[in-house]
């Protein structure tokens, strides 16, 4: 199965050609003004920019409408460790800002690009660090995290003594997504069986699972919900890098490999479909010519 990208590409890219051209000497020649709107999951925009007008300032903003319910879980903090001196006042209408001089470009710069093309990762990041934290220190008494990262779908984070529960609720669109999903999803629990490090997955359709009992979670024909159990060897400081790169896309990997299945049978039914119309080609009788008899062959 593919892996989505947990970076942002078109960021990475965009900024590397900037910060090469500068390098190259072409700061006056090459390094046009450039405005950029980058389309990301979860309705997240990037907006690249010159700050003021500026061509040699490159500003780079991040749009996330479930911000705020971030910044309750320490997302300022965690992009302060990460960004540091980069970060700025925060553009009009976006939540994160940080700004590159081309003037004054610092050797590591294609380690401060790569954090760059993660920056909705990093956001993300900060409930499941301060979960995690909460587990290590057997801390149960915290109140449970509530993060609406998509219009009608939802992220629950629960910290127990021996564990941390992550439950995605997702909405099918179509009645056809159910069906494939519940096939996809029992598939990925009965692969996971085969290794012993992977966390237990859990899949129920329309009813939450128990963790959510008593709650406002939706009870819907077209909503799933996805239940991690994350255990101390995924939530350690030594893995829960991974662990959090993983389980943060797990949503778009889903329907991603839901629409995949979609196409897959598509293309094999007008495969078949082909096929068919193949033997019935072959099968249709054959028009023998007949001579048409005038008045004149009897003349």
């Amino acid at each position: 199965m593919i892996l989505l990208e947990i970076n942002n590409r078109v960021v990475e890219e965009t900024l590397t050609v900037k910060i090469k051209n500068a390098q190259a000497g072409f700061a006056v020649l090459k390094n046009e003004s450039i405005d950029i709107t980058v389309a990301d999951f979860d309705g997240v925009l990037y907006h690249i920019s010159n700050l003021n007008g500026d061509k040699t300032k490159i500003r780079t903003s991040i749009s996330l409408k479930f911000y705020k319910q971030l910044q309750e879980h320490g997302a300022d903090e965690l992009l302060k460790r990460e960004y540091g001196k980069y970060l700025i006042t925060p553009e009009n209408g976006y939540n994160v800002s940080v700004l590159l001089d081309l003037e004054n470009i610092p050797d590591n710069w294609t380690e401060v690009v790569k954090k760059l093309g993660l920056l909705k990762r990093n956001c993300f990041a900060s409930v499941f660090e301060k979960y995690f934290n909460f587990q290590e220190k057997g801390d149960e008494a915290q109140k449970r995290a509530v993060i609406t990262y998509r219009d009608d779908e939802t992220m629950y984070v629960e910290a127990k003594a021996d564990r941390v529960t992550v439950v995605f609720s997702t909405r099918f669109r179509d009645e056809d997504d159910v069906i494939i999903g519940k096939v996809f999803m029992q598939e990925l629990k009965e692969g996971l069986r085969a290794s012993h490090t992977a966390p237990p997955v859990l899949f129920s359709h329309r009813e939450p699972p128990l963790e959510l009992q008593n709650t406002n979670a939706k009870v819907d024909n077209n909503v799933g919900y996805v239940t991690f159990v994350l255990f101390p060897r995924h939530t350690s400081k030594n893995t829960r890098d991974n662990t959090i790169n993983l389980i943060h896309m797990f949503r778009h990997y889903l329907h991603y490999h839901i629409k995949c299945s979609k196409a897959y049978i598509h293309s094999r039914m007008r495969a078949k479909t082909s096929d068919f119309l193949k033997v019935l080609n072959r099968a249709r009788p054959e028009n023998k010519s007949t001579d048409k008899k005038t008045i004149t062959h009897f003349l």
